[in-house]
């Protein structure tokens, strides 16, 4: 994990790791990155068609932005622009996910200029990012938290894509608002239901019944309110490949989300076709695991929770996650290369230590820095 090393104003940073919170955390503070040694060892060195995708999305919704690449692509020079917003079409990489591309917005979309109204097109569900279903549950439901009020916040799937052709098309409009607010959240309460979606893409439609078959039969043991529909697309809501997966999500007494997925292999690639009572079990198998881990965000969107404690109003922020990912120990780094904010991370006992908590937690507490819209600010 490369250290930052700061000339001037400008963050240097050798190798691709995180390079996606780099750029989001040089935009909101205004800081110049240059990365090198991208990928120097590999056979195909330097940045890779999604990585220039995202670069290309940022250069949208800013005003303003330099950016140099050297000719093998293994240098990145990347100074900021002014965060605009407004109304963008993006054709995503089919080699990584919409949930790639969409968490960037999450995390910038209420410090535009303008409000976002944000139309993405591509793969909407891969085994490597959050699906589109997670953005729309859990993402949203962490994002609420900081606003006071969620007008204007919409998601909309239109299209769902699989690989490796995609044709998938979300739309995301996100509202702006000058400041955030401090959240003590400390209490994640019992899952009081399950619900879901199982779709099946250019497949026979029994693929989805199959999964939500199987993957009712696991949770029905732990309690009695589930509910999964089915996504049945047809024409051209189906996207350009065949596929099929599932998305569950649990919720909690105090609105906590907790969500899973599974998506069936790209057989196109050479993978082991999949089977739908597999996946189904294996979509429930992680619902309950990360039931298991609990904290009042899931452990997708832990690092959106992170940024926006560090970015409200300068007052005490805290909440409980499950054990930390390493994508998020690597954005509180990043964190306080860029803004300066130090979290206190310590292990959480609770008072009354009852059987059935789930894993350890952890106690996350820090000051914001009081960020507000650059573009709000009064004078």
């Amino acid at each position: 994990m490369s250290r930052a090393i700061k000339k001037g104003n400008t963050l240097f940073y050798k190798g691709s790791n995180l390079l996606k919170q780099r750029l989001v955390l040089s935009v909101l503070s205004g800081k110049p990155v240059k990365i090198t040694d991208i990928r120097v060892l590999e056979d195909e060195p330097g940045l890779k068609e999604f990585e220039v995708s995202l670069i290309r999305l940022l250069d949208k919704i800013t005003n303003g932005t330099i950016i140099e690449l050297n000719e093998t692509g293994t240098t990145l020079y990347f100074q900021p622009g002014l965060l605009f917003g407004g109304t963008v079409e993006h054709n995503c990489s089919l080699q990584r996910g919409i949930g790639y591309y969409l968490e960037v917005l999450f995390m910038l979309g209420f410090f535009c200029k303008q409000s976002l109204n944000v139309t993405l097109l591509g793969v909407t569900c891969n085994n490597i990012d959050p699906s589109v279903d997670i953005l729309k549950t859990s993402f949203m439901e962490t994002l609420k938290r900081f606003i006071f009020d969620d007008e204007g916040l919409e998601f909309k799937i239109k299209k769902r894509g699989m690989l490796p052709l995609g044709g998938g098309e979300v739309i995301f409009k996100c509202p702006i608002r000058t400041k955030l607010r401090p959240i003590q959240f400390l209490d994640s309460g019992m899952v009081k239901r399950v619900r879901g979606t199982a779709y099946s893409l250019r497949v026979s439609p029994a693929m989805a019944n199959r999964m939500i078959e199987k993957a009712k039969g696991i949770l029905l043991n732990f309690l009695p309110d589930i509910f999964i529909t089915t996504d049945q697309c047809k024409g051209k809501q189906a996207g350009k490949s065949p596929g099929f997966g599932i998305h569950l999500y649990a919720e909690t007494t105090q609105g906590v989300i907790y969500s899973s997925e599974q998506v069936s292999n790209n057989v196109s690639q050479g993978e082991e076709p999949s089977i739908p009572e597999d996946i189904g079990m294996a979509a429930a198998q992680r619902l309950l695991y990360e039931i298991y881990l609990g904290g009042v965000t899931d452990s997708s969107s832990q690092v959106l929770a992170i940024l926006n404690m560090a970015l409200g109003p300068k007052d005490v922020s805290k909440i409980i996650v499950g054990p930390l990912t390493e994508y998020s120990i690597g954005f509180l780094r990043n964190l306080r290369e860029f803004f300066g904010v130090s979290f206190k991370v310590e292990h959480y006992k609770s008072d009354e230590e009852q059987e059935g908590v789930g894993s350890s937690k952890v106690l996350l507490t820090c000051v914001g820095i009081g960020y507000s819209n650059i573009n709000k600010r009064t004078i």
